[in-house]
């Protein structure tokens, strides 16, 4: 499997639950997401922590699905949200998603959403929590 544009490096082994091998292994497997290097989850953590919207919020979403093939749900959690950390914020895994970009995107998001409560009130109204009745 060859890639025209660099990809990211192997996680150490034992180290990740990335699931790379699949990818390898089979030619035909959309491997995308090797697009995500180090240096690119950064300007992408960078990018997140800067959204001032909630259009843009699902705008990235939207992009990192037509980009990586990399789905993002953000979605109030099943108890109470009286934070930031009552949101279910992932990356759907998929094989060759590293581990720490799973958890270092929702975490930026949840920053995101820190500074601008106006877009977790925007997340909460988009699912019928503050919408009338």
């Amino acid at each position: 499997m060859t890639l025209p544009l660099p990809i990211r490096k192997e996680c150490p082994p034992g180290a990740c639950d990335c699931r790379r091998e699949l990818l390898e292994a089979d030619p035909q497997a959309d491997a995308r997401v090797l697009r995500l290097t180090r240096e690119e989850e950064k300007r992408l953590i960078e990018r997140i922590e800067a959204i001032g919207s909630y259009a843009e919020l699902m705008r990235l979403g939207q992009r990192l699905h037509e980009q990586l093939g990399v789905t993002l749900t953000i979605a109030p959690g099943p108890n109470e949200v009286r934070t930031m950390r009552g949101f279910a914020i992932e990356l759907a895994p998929r094989p060759g998603l590293c581990r720490k970009t799973r958890q270092a995107v929702p975490a930026a998001i949840r920053r995101c959403l820190d500074t601008h409560p106006d877009i977790a009130f925007a997340i909460l109204d988009a699912n019928d929590l503050l919408g009338q009745a």
